[in-house]
């Protein structure tokens, strides 16, 4: 067997396998004779078909399949000795990909096109400066914290208003467009949680009543739409356009938040025994809390800013005809070239990532050893356990899930992508400067959302 290689330009090649009996006969063979032992064929005792019979019937298909595991085979021996960096895989070529008769086997030559890797240089040194976005840590968020907090650990009492950020159990009657009550319409009773109705509307005339008041209200108004909406009519999802826009709603019960105190049974449920004694150490703790908090964030923008400028700024050229065939090629289901000429962007955009992040991982020695893949998915499972307020499993149990964890393709992907991603932070953090810049909670979080 033979590989020629013929280099069209800097990233397109065509691979010839070429084929010669000698290659391919004897495997044939022992096929078919595997194939005469067991086949059913009337007149015959299995075991004693006419091996011509066996090779008229099944010759051709077995042909067929010993060549194709040749030349997988053949294909990826020679990508590797050569350590030809291709992107995808090989794919039968443009203008010819065969030559060769199975009616009367002799040499064969299978034609592959290859899409090659470019070279390129990350321009990314010590020079290069970033911007790190910080939040603000001010006394204004830091209050709206304790507050939440208080929230969190209140208790609901009875009001005697509708406040902005009031719970209310009321009971929703389906009207007519004349307001009057639909014959036949719906009848239920559920809540609404004054904090997340967005409607202006809606919140100006419900802010203020009192039990037993009837407001007209658009059920989409006062819930999220969808399947909230429907959870609170009481029907489903599919059954909302026929659903009147108009609703009585009656106000059975008010329920408002009673903020916990701010004392020590408070801090300690909070932060563990004798940790926080006073509202000083409070705000000393939430605000080192949030420091924290916000650093995976500060850290993602980071990273956003650099993989914005590298993938402007990186010099990089792709075989596209070629990514084009192979999208085409390997999609299971059927996509027009419409279709990928304009999706194609998106995914050479990807790609281009991907080559990126592969160079600096390899011109940097940065490498994902095994034993740290380990340890980082037993800290994963850590994390979980401690959500619940569960203890951690012993050490062997855990090195145990973490291992069937890790037998799963989809969840390994996921955790390589994490740790991959964490490597590159710390990569980034390392190597540019950065340029801290706080600003506010809510600058931040517009920044975060573009």
């Amino acid at each position: 067997m033979e590989v020629v290689r013929e280099d069209i330009d800097d990233l397109n090649a065509v691979l010839t396998v070429k084929l010669e009996p000698k290659d391919y006969a004897d495997s044939v063979k022992n096929t078919l004779d595997r194939y005469r032992k067991t086949a059913k064929v009337p007149g015959f005792r299995p075991g004693h078909v006419p091996f011509g019979l066996v090779k008229k019937q099944y010759g051709t298909a077995v042909l067929s399949e010993e060549l194709n595991k040749v030349v997988n085979e053949t294909l990826n021996k020679y990508i590797t000795e050569n350590e030809l960096n291709i992107l995808g895989n090989p794919i039968p070529g443009k203008d010819e990909n065969f030559k060769g008769d199975f009616s009367n086997p002799e040499t064969f030559e299978f034609i592959f096109d290859i899409g090659l890797a470019p070279d390129f240089n990350v321009p990314l040194t010590p020079k290069s400066k970033f911007d790190y976005v910080k939040v603000k840590i001010d006394d204004k968020l830091i209050n709206q914290q304790i507050e939440d907090l208080q929230r969190r650990y209140g208790k609901l009492v009875s009001g005697d208003a509708v406040g902005e950020k009031d719970m209310i159990l009321a009971q929703f009657v389906e009207l007519n467009d004349d307001e009057s009550i639909k014959e036949g319409g719906i009848l239920h009773t559920s809540t609404v949680s004054m904090e997340f109705v967005e409607d202006k509307k809606a919140k100006k005339a419900l802010t203020g009543a009192k039990v037993g008041d009837k407001v007209i209200v658009d059920p989409n108004a006062v819930s999220k739409g969808g399947a909230d909406t429907a959870a609170m009519l009481g029907i489903k999802e599919e059954d909302l356009e026929n659903v009147s826009d108009k609703f009585q709603l009656t106000v059975n019960e008010i329920k408002v938040m009673e903020p916990a105190e701010l004392n020590q049974e408070l801090f300690d449920k909070l932060f563990g025994e004798g940790v926080v004694n006073n509202e000083k150490e409070l705000k000393e703790r939430v605000k080192t809390d949030l420091e924290g908090m916000f650093v995976n964030d500060s850290d993602k923008l980071f990273v956003r800013n650099v993989y914005e400028n590298l993938l402007e700024k990186t010099k990089i050229e792709l075989p596209n005809d070629f990514l084009k065939r192979w999208i085409k090629f390997n999609n299971d289901a059927e996509i027009s070239d419409e279709q990928i000429e304009k999706e194609y962007d998106g995914y050479a955009k990807g790609l281009k990532w991907q080559l990126i992040q592969g160079k600096i991982f390899k011109d940097n020695d940065i490498k994902l050893e095994h034993e740290e893949v380990i340890n980082f998915t037993k800290g994963l499972i850590i994390s979980n356990y401690a959500q619940y307020g569960m203890p951690a499993p012993d050490e062997k149990e855990l090195t145990e899930s973490a291992m069937r964890i890790l037998q799963n393709k989809d969840e390994a992907n996921r955790i390589y992508d994490m740790m991959a991603e964490r490597k590159l932070t710390e990569f980034f953090k390392q190597t540019v400067k950065m340029n801290e810049k706080a600003i506010s909670y809510d600058d931040f979080v517009e920044l975060a959302s573009k």
